[in-house]
């Protein structure tokens, strides 16, 4: 089983940048699909940015698209999500998830990191 461990939350201003980290551990990756998610105080948990293992396939939601990057480094067992131009909407936990890729939902989570965007 996958155990996943993120890093890097923070505080920053509007219009700052911030990398989070997601260290995956427990298996071996390759038939995984690795995401980061978000979700804010009254709202429900939303879709950012995925990445396979293997190849370079990468999807982001609309309301990031140019502004938040997804990349892996599988040496390390870590993806990342570099966040630029933030927004004090971008304000909320964002979580790594996991899933194998015969699986529909992502079913695998990190116990999130805090990202605060103060205006």
């Amino acid at each position: 089983q996958v155990q996943l461990v993120e890093s890097g939350g923070g505080w920053v201003q509007a219009g700052g940048s911030l990398k989070i980290s997601c260290v995956a551990s427990g298996s071996t990756l390759t038939t995984y699909a690795m995401a980061w998610f978000r979700q804010a105080p009254g709202k429900e948990r939303e879709f950012l940015a995925g990445i396979m293992w293997a190849g370079r396939a990468t999807s982001y939601a609309d309301s990031v698209k140019g502004r938040f990057t997804i990349s892996k480094d599988n040496p390390k067992n870590t993806i990342y999500l570099q966040m630029n131009s933030l927004k004090p909407e971008d304000t909320a936990i964002y979580f790594c998830a996991a899933k194998t890729v015969k699986v529909a939902s992502f079913h695998i989570w990190g116990q999130g990191t805090q990202v605060t965007v103060s205006s």
